[in-house]
């Protein structure tokens, strides 16, 4: 079982009302997806010794309420979607105080090689492959 990423909430990422400023929830997105592939034992510098990077295609943040100067937000990412060569992944950031939903997300990824060219993560890193699978529960065909 995957563990949420957690991040306390510091000083600069707020505004002059103590608030966090809109543009922070993307980047603990960021985190929090770095955090799961590396708890998957195949984080994005493993990957990319592989020789695979995987871009953002698109990204979407819903505010629900707002988090404050440190506060602790609990960040789960689920895989929504997944065929190989792109990936969408949600994200629900909570209070871990009151489990308060803030933010909830979407990145749209997909894979290329040091190239540029798309790639099937299926046939160049199965492992990986698997690891997806597994999480967005797919059902091989």
């Amino acid at each position: 079982m995957k563990k949420p990423y957690k991040h306390l909430v510091q000083y600069y990422e707020t505004d002059q009302m103590g608030i966090v400023h809109h543009s922070n929830y993307i980047r603990w997105f960021e985190e929090a997806r770095s955090y799961l592939l590396e708890e998957m034992g195949f984080g994005y510098k493993k990957m990319e010794e592989c020789g695979i990077i995987s871009p953002v295609l698109s990204i979407r943040a819903e505010y629900k309420s707002m988090t404050h100067y440190y506060d602790t937000v609990v960040i789960d990412v689920n895989v929504v979607k997944y065929n190989g060569v792109k990936i969408i992944l949600e994200y629900i950031v909570k209070d871990e105080k009151t489990g308060e939903i803030r933010c909830v997300g979407e990145s749209k990824h997909c894979f290329l090689d040091s190239s540029g060219h798309p790639v099937s993560i299926k046939r160049e890193l199965p492992e990986l492959n698997e690891l997806f699978i597994e999480m967005a529960d797919i059902k091989e065909n």
